[in-house]
């Protein structure tokens, strides 16, 4: 029973942090398509397909990392940055597309890379599955970072 409220809640912060970053992505696209955009700039279909993806390999990650939370030293570490992770992936949606801070974003998504690996990193010898399932979103967030830069770069914004 325990494990099934977790998992809810573990579900309906998820979707909370997906559906934050939508609409503040959303709020922006209008001006992202002022924006000069690098050739490898993935579609706006192929990133939300790509997000889906990662968001729902997130949550099975977070519901093995619960499930494991006893052989975790330091799960209340894990949590913690769990819970600040979402936090930054929000932000870094208002940071890019509302406050149009592109140099900002760019630091930002710097801290997210991070607290992601560390996340990958404190779950490799107790849950590997689950640290291997957000490897996913580790790579795309590096690949968004470059894609960030690059795109600051060629606009010259803040």
């Amino acid at each position: 029973m325990k494990n099934s409220i977790a998992f809810i809640v573990i579900g309906l912060a998820v979707v909370a942090v997906a559906v934050g970053g939508s609409l503040l992505t959303d709020s922006g696209m209008a001006w992202y398509a002022t924006l000069q955009l690098p050739a490898f700039t993935p579609p706006g279909g192929v990133i939300g397909l790509v997000w889906t993806t990662i968001f729902l390999l997130s949550a099975v990650a977070v519901m093995l990392i619960w499930s494991a939370r006893t052989a975790f030293p330091h799960f209340g570490s894990i949590i913690a940055l769990l819970v600040i992770n979402g936090v930054l992936n929000v932000l870094w949606s208002y940071v890019f597309f509302v406050a149009h801070q592109l140099g900002l974003a760019v630091a930002e998504m710097i801290v997210l890379n991070l607290t992601t690996l560390a996340i990958i990193i404190l779950s490799w010898n107790r849950q590997r599955v689950a640290a291997l399932l957000l490897l996913p979103y580790f790579a795309w967030v590096c690949f968004a970072t470059y894609l960030a830069v690059v795109i600051w770069r060629m606009n010259g914004l803040g």
